[in-house]
């Protein structure tokens, strides 16, 4: 018997970081985001001979373990032993179980599209496909989330894990007490042709420590930054703007929509961008992007950029020189798939 499950990674359009604690504890934060062509994978495999093998095989990561209640969370493979160590204790009766858990993530840590997330999904959904657990999306989704944020401590917000459990276009809410309401979007077909054709996807080649710049933007709201939460204000008014202009059809708004988050993005916390992204960004604008972001926290991964008319080709040639990967997009319109192969 094989386990298999993937979910797809996102893209983030609007309202970024608002779904951050303790904004959004205390103000209420929301943000529009996508699911794209891009997965992570997990695969179960079960044994009987008393052994845990966890195999990142995208990070060529592999170890064998002696199977155990509880395995140790010690920088090696922690997503994996995460999820497993929560699985038994709370599905399992502390029960160990024996089996070989492989993974891939087709694109690298601090890419920006939620990747550490969506990989946590993907493990939770393979153990509820193998074990027959009792979860709905809302269930998965928050366990990944609890997982990642409290059991490891890994900073960060709420929107990944509903993204790649949920699938498609969503418009999210975040409250306090970890409240989160996911409304799914009904978008015309053409919008949506027309929308994967205009955006541009550029990977910097950099990935980035997101943890220390969500760390820094929750500080500053804890303290009361004018300027800081002037501008997360700003982007959840963003991720309005951005769910009316779309729903609407009106995509001529949406490079300027970008634009106006990106400048207050930048606003939340230091270590957002840097003099390379800068330009990059700007060389974008010039060849005829009319907007564009830093995917997730921000200080390197993927970019996204806003590109109408024919502007993309002129964009992607200027891309080209900065040394990094232009990436295909099309839109993910399932969330978390898991099956068993015989």
């Amino acid at each position: 018997m094989i386990i298999r499950s993937k979910a797809p990674l996102r893209i983030g359009l609007a309202g970024g970081g608002t779904d951050v604690s303790p904004y959004s504890d205390i103000y209420g934060g929301c943000i529009l985001n996508a699911t794209i062509n891009k997965y992570a994978y997990a695969t179960i495999l079960p044994r009987n001979n008393g052994k845990i093998v966890l195999h990142a095989m995208d990070r060529n990561e592999r170890i064998e373990l002696d199977s155990t209640s509880k395995l140790e969370t010690d920088g090696t493979l922690d997503l994996l032993k995460g999820v497993y160590n929560r699985v038994v204790k709370d599905y399992n009766h502390n029960a160990p179980l024996s089996f070989e858990l492989n993974t891939y993530v087709d694109a690298p840590p601090g890419s920006g599209l939620g990747s550490s997330s969506t990989l946590v999904v993907a493990i939770v959904g393979a153990f509820t496909e193998w074990l027959k657990l009792p979860l709905g999306e809302y269930d998965i989704a928050h366990l990944a989330y609890d997982i990642e944020r409290k059991d490891l401590a890994m900073a960060g917000g709420k929107q990944d894990q509903y993204a790649a459990t949920f699938g498609g276009w969503n418009f999210m809410e975040f409250y306090k007490d970890d409240k989160v309401i996911v409304n799914p979007l009904r978008i015309r077909p053409q919008y949506l042709q027309e929308l994967a054709f205009n955006i541009v996807m550029y990977y910097t080649g950099t990935s980035r420590l997101s943890s220390t710049i969500i760390e820094a933007q929750s500080s500053n709201v804890t303290k009361k930054s004018d300027k800081s939460i002037e501008a997360m204000h700003n982007l959840k008014e963003q991720a309005y703007m951005m769910k009316e202009a779309i729903l609407k059809g009106e995509l001529n708004r949406i490079g300027d929509i970008l634009d106006y988050g990106w400048k207050n993005k930048k606003a939340t916390a230091s270590g957002v961008t840097s003099d390379v992204i800068d330009n990059i960004y700007e060389s974008a604008i010039k060849a005829g992007a009319t907007g564009g972001k830093i995917s997730g926290a921000g200080g390197g991964g993927f970019m996204t950029f806003y590109c109408p008319g024919n502007t993309r080709y002129k964009v992607i040639e200027v891309l080209n020189t900065f040394g990094g990967e232009v990436h295909n997009l099309e839109f993910s319109k399932y969330g978390l798939t898991s099956w068993e192969a015989k």
